[in-house]
């Protein structure tokens, strides 16, 4: 546990010192989305809601893909000296899904001021954001894994991701459908189990498979 803290202050001081990729996000955010409520206005909710994921989905490319492409050989082969690859994966999921939580918040707060209002269970939605958000910055991060190891290779992300991703993504529009009318729909517990298990099995393949990539 000491590890796994010790690689996630890591992290944080390293997104501290380099504060242009944390505001480069940011600001990527900020103007898509008033980009968006220039040509859109204030669309309807199924719009409202298919825009903000794709959103999401965007900004965790751009956010946590990053996170393995950017250590160097000799960066990892120290990591690889003073810590475990277990304590080195956690700790990677761990950063990501705080970054994402606040990317997530952010673009919530920014779609309810520029693009209206259409929710009718606006703390439903930020839970399933912020549940939504965390879940791709898992998978993604898993995949940042496998392609680091590929020679660095940013392209394979988008090709083992777009398959992975669809019916996470799907799944998402689908359960935060349910924010937007007071109308009880059926499967909601369903759809959030099913998608809790695809997040639990993305660490768990992180957790088993991580160790062969570190070794290479």
């Amino acid at each position: 546990m000491n590890k796994i803290i010790t690689l996630l202050r890591k992290d944080i001081l390293l997104e501290i010192r380099q504060q242009y990729s944390f505001y480069g996000i940011l600001l990527y955010v900020v103007s898509t989305i008033f980009v968006l409520y220039l040509a859109m206005g204030q669309p309807e909710g199924v719009v409202w809601n298919g825009l903000f994921w794709m959103m999401e989905l965007f900004v965790c490319v751009n956010a946590v893909a990053k996170s393995f492409l950017q250590e160097g050989r000799g960066r990892m082969l120290y990591f690889y000296s003073i810590a475990g690859a277990v304590d080195f994966i956690v700790a990677k999921l761990l950063f990501n899904m705080a970054v994402m939580l606040v990317m997530s918040s952010v673009s919530v707060l920014l779609f309810w001021l520029l693009l209206g209002d259409p929710l009718a269970h606006m703390l439903q939605f930020v839970a399933m954001a912020v549940f939504g958000g965390t879940g791709l910055s898992l998978l993604f991060t898993f995949l940042s894994a496998i392609a680091a190891r590929a020679q660095q290779n940013a392209a394979l992300i988008a090709i083992l991701g777009f398959p992975l991703i669809i019916p996470q993504l799907l799944l998402l529009m689908r359960l935060s459908n349910t924010a937007f009318s007071d109308v009880v729909q059926g499967g909601f517990y369903q759809i959030v189990l099913l998608l809790a298990g695809l997040d639990g099995l993305t660490v768990v393949l992180s957790i088993i498979l991580f160790p062969f990539l570190w070794k290479d």
